[in-house]
């Protein structure tokens, strides 16, 4: 019980009301630094028009935190992307930026394309199925980047409450059982392999903001496993302390089926296993089962086996950087 304790307090930890807006917009003036607001999007039409408008209204309108907001289309089929520039983001699509690299399905290749196509100093990345968002998300894990120099990521920490959606039980909530690859994979290995890391409340949110010279120099797994790399790369490259989490209260959003969770932890263990002895899967894929009229009918994924070098490695990105 005290090493768990010892463990939480070594994380830097704060609530969204320890930093008031106006102290932050007073810390952003005085630094210069400039803010950019990502949101990496596949058919998210229903959520990501209100995310775009709620940050652009309470964060750029009526205070002048956000410089730019950019939606990063990776191959939507519905109108996402219509529906984030009406809305009053600028949309690219992945396949658009550095087109000499083929782009591959995953999170983690949007988010590393999008150091391509943004201006900020600090990088606040934002999921786009959130429901009934709220600003406090981004003014809170940018804050402390904002006010504190010797921090260099924020990942928010928020109640995960497991939305049940059916005929007995039509949205109704569980509190606490979101997160659930969470707990049943990345929890479990940042405690036995990384234990500085057992702190972190969520270390798979989608909801973390960085400075720019940071995440320029860390690799991006191509897919799941993006946030528990970074997590693990940050810690090595400039350790703990620059590490920190802000409670930003409750998080609400579209819940995977078993199987895709069953997916998102074979990535994710994956990334850990490379992080652990940077050697090879014996075998990259992953088979689960579904039920059909003659039984059990096996269906094989193949585990993302790829990551993104750091940008700084990558041409265009340094030759804009010297522009």
């Amino acid at each position: 019980m005290l090493e768990e304790v010892e463990r939480w307090l070594s994380t830097r930890s704060w609530s969204v009301t320890d930093r008031p807006l106006h102290k932050i917009l007073a810390a952003k003036r005085a630094s210069g630094s400039t803010v950019s607001v990502v949101l990496p999007a596949l058919n998210e039409e229903e959520t990501v028009g209100e995310i775009v408008s709620v940050i652009r209204h309470d964060l750029m309108q009526q205070a002048p935190l956000v410089d730019e907001i950019v939606v990063v289309d990776s191959g939507s089929t519905d109108r996402t992307s219509e529906v984030a520039a009406a809305a009053g983001a600028r949309v690219v699509h992945r396949d658009a930026i550095l087109p000499r690299l083929p782009a591959v399905p995953g999170k983690g290749e949007v988010l590393w394309r999008s150091l391509l196509v943004t201006q900020g100093d600090i990088i606040c990345f934002i999921d786009a199925d959130l429901r009934e968002f709220s600003s406090d998300f981004v003014t809170g894990i940018v804050g402390p980047l904002l006010t504190d120099p010797g921090i260099d990521l924020v990942k928010a920490m928020y109640d995960r409450p497991l939305t049940v959606s059916d005929e007995h039980a039509s949205g109704a909530s569980a509190a606490g059982q979101g997160g659930r690859v969470t707990e049943l994979m990345a929890r479990p290995l940042l405690n036995m392999h990384w234990p500085q890391l057992a702190g972190f409340v969520q270390p798979l949110g989608g909801e973390y903001a960085a400075r720019r010279s940071l995440l320029e120099r860390l690799p991006f797994p191509v897919g799941y496993g993006v946030e528990l790399g970074m997590l693990v790369d940050a810690l090595h490259l400039v350790g703990l302390d620059a590490l920190a989490q802000v409670d930003v209260g409750v998080r609400k959003h579209r819940h995977q089926d078993g199987q895709a969770l069953g997916r998102m932890a074979a990535a994710i263990y994956r990334t850990a296993q490379l992080r652990l002895a940077r050697g090879h899967l014996i075998r990259p894929s992953l088979t689960q089962f579904v039920r059909r009229e003659g039984g059990f009918e096996p269906r094989t994924y193949p585990v993302d086996t790829e990551e993104r070098p750091p940008m700084t490695e990558i041409a265009e990105y340094m030759e804009r950087k010297a522009a």
